[in-house]
């Protein structure tokens, strides 16, 4: 383990409050840059957790991220989008924050100092060795998750992790370590902006993939996704017309019967 954290160090850009706002816009984007390329040299770590993941959630598996501040927000943004866009239930990919759901909106006080609360909020779920736990923490040392992930280890589930320093204590507690060094914040140490970027872009590779694979997305199209609302269901129109090569008020037809582009789909093929 080291001592020093990347993710600690000293911004590469100085004097900010003397620069204009055009100044300091251009800097926080050449800073964005390293982002993505920095998330490309995670792709063999990533591809090792997805492919883990997936033959355990085909036979009933969930997937739980857990963290803290901005990571556990990041990861409870991830896990409410999977029902609306795949049409999976709320109980398949789980979001859990230090603090609880009021430190969505607001910091609670010392919550991810607590190392024992993780495992007692993933208890709750009657979590079980068919489930997998990734633990989210820019600085790999979050005591929250590190307390969780080692729970979940001394009790046989399977762990990964998203972290922005190499040689973090996080490290050592997953299965399937994911490092992302996009190094010195704009801001030193405000791991809400390239830190976060990359957890939330590991994020997104992540449960997208594991979705695709698991048959949720047909072609390009999220055939799946629950019709809540006018733009969902003008879209879905146009996925069912692309489809079955039908007119627009028909496809309107279908989608009103069945309530699911798949479904709709199905019903003609």
């Amino acid at each position: 383990m080291i001592d020093f954290k990347i993710t600690e160090g000293e911004s590469l850009h100085k004097n900010l409050e003397q620069l204009s706002v055009l100044e300091i816009l251009n800097q926080i984007n050449s800073e964005d840059k390293k982002v993505a390329e920095a998330v490309e040299q995670c792709i063999p770590m990533i591809h090792r957790l997805v492919e883990h993941l997936i033959p355990k959630m085909e036979m009933g598996g969930r997937l739980f991220y857990i963290g803290s501040g901005t990571s556990g927000r990041l990861g409870i943004v991830d896990a409410s989008e999977c029902p609306p866009t795949f049409g999976v239930s709320d109980n398949v990919v789980i979001g859990i924050i230090a603090g609880g759901d009021q430190a969505i909106r607001k910091a609670v006080e010392h919550a991810e100092d607590n190392k024992v609360q993780a495992w007692q909020d993933l208890e709750s779920y009657a979590i079980n060795e068919f489930d997998t736990v990734i633990g989210i923490a820019a600085s790999g040392s979050t005591p929250y998750v590190l307390g969780g992930l080692e729970c979940c280890r001394e009790n046989k589930i399977s762990t990964g992790c998203i972290t922005c320093n190499p040689q973090s204590p996080i490290t050592l507690l997953a299965d399937f370590p994911i490092v992302c060094v996009v190094g010195p914040e704009f801001l030193t140490g405000s791991t809400r902006m390239k830190s976060g970027t990359a957890q939330k872009l590991i994020l997104n590779m992540i449960s997208t993939s594991i979705m695709i694979r698991l048959g949720k997305v047909k072609g390009n199209q999220m055939v799946d996704m629950r019709i809540s609302n006018k733009k969902l269901f003008d879209r879905g129109v146009r996925m069912i017309q692309q489809n079955l090569n039908v007119n627009e008020d028909d496809a309107k037809t279908l989608l009103e019967k069945y309530g699911s582009v798949r479904k709709a789909i199905e019903s003609i093929k």
